[in-house]
């Protein structure tokens, strides 16, 4: 078996293992390895793997391994993400009616922003669904509010390799990007005008969570000549109320913390 394949297997096994946890509750390493048809210390390598990462823990008393908090962490962070979807949906609806354009919710997902969920207004553009599309930072509106709000190790990291050019509007300097975003988080929100596509501006704005951290962001877009530079200020303004409504669903009452 080459080693690529033999690394699939085992993850495949972990998997396995999370799946039978899951099922009886608490299970000992010889039990396991016969679910398993391994040898009980490959099942001990397994079920050792997973505690390292607190998928599985060993109880003190039986000896017997159960699910860990780290199952718990991630469920949690897929819970957080449906939460923003289900608490948001009323606001960007209603945004989305009064603006006639589409609005967004995203999320910071590794060096994209994702997008989890769109309304669409009366004179939207049609056929533009953004659900789970990842998009590039540096040339949208979400991405600007992202990068705006985090540290300034994890901005870097996130802008190291070399920016793309989608039109001649992007910006592709770290140095005038980071210009850019220290402007968002002062002024609250962002604007992308031409910078994706030619045609196309956005504004975003920040949503709090329950903690004060950014948990994602608010945008609405749409053609560039029915969101003018002189049109933005008013679009902004109910953006940045729908992400201040959106915060205070989810359980915030404050401004964004700072990064």
């Amino acid at each position: 078996m080459t080693d690529g394949a033999s690394t699939i297997q085992s993850v495949d096994r972990a998997l396995t293992v999370l799946a039978l946890l899951a099922k009886h509750g608490e299970l000992g390493v010889t039990e396991i390895a016969a679910l398993l048809a391994v040898h009980k210390s490959t099942a001990f390598r397994l079920v050792s793997t997973l505690e390292r990462h607190e998928l599985a823990e060993q109880h003190a008393d039986r000896g017997k391994y159960r699910l860990g908090v780290g199952v718990l962490q991630l469920a949690g962070a897929i819970t957080a993400r449906l939460d923003i979807v289900q608490r948001s949906r009323a606001v960007t609806r209603r945004l989305a009616d009064e603006l006639g354009e589409t609005v967004n919710i995203t999320v910071l997902s590794g060096h994209d922003a994702l997008y989890l969920d769109q309304a669409s207004g009366t004179a939207a553009l049609q056929g533009h669904n953004w659900v789970g599309r990842r998009i590039p930072l540096h040339a949208t509106s979400n991405g600007k509010v992202h990068l705006a709000h985090v540290s300034a190790d994890r901005f870097a990291e996130l802008t190291a390799a070399p920016l793309h050019r989608f039109t001649d509007r992007t910006l592709t300097d770290a140095r005038r990007l980071r210009a850019e975003v220290e402007a968002v988080r002062r002024d609250g929100y962002a604007v992308a005008a031409d910078e994706l596509e030619i045609g196309l501006t956005a504004v975003a704005a920040p949503i709090a969570g329950p903690d004060g951290e950014v948990a994602g962001s608010v945008s609405a877009s749409g053609p560039t000549f029915r969101i003018p530079a002189e049109r933005v200020p008013e679009v902004a303004a109910k953006v940045v109320d729908a992400a201040r409504q959106i915060s205070r669903r989810l359980g915030w009452h404050g401004l964004p913390k700072p990064s």
